[in-house]
């Protein structure tokens, strides 16, 4: 039986996060935040969604740390 190979995220598609606390709502919004001159024209790659959630990770961190 033969199977499909497709590739991870080849539509644009958010992947899980990795993150523990973090929601895939959380990072989609911070991904629009930090992405938005490139929306719509362009969906976001695996990289770009992993460099938000990373991104939102630190910025979460920080101000836990300040607070």
């Amino acid at each position: 039986m033969k199977k499909k190979m497709t590739k991870p995220n080849q539509r644009g598609e958010q992947p899980a996060t990795f993150t523990p606390g973090l929601t895939k709502a959380m990072v989609r919004q911070h991904a629009y935040e930090l992405f938005r001159d490139k929306l719509p024209q362009h969906p976001l790659t695996l990289d770009d969604w992993v460099m938000a959630e990373k991104d939102l990770a630190n910025s979460v961190e920080a101000e836990s740390l300040m607070g």
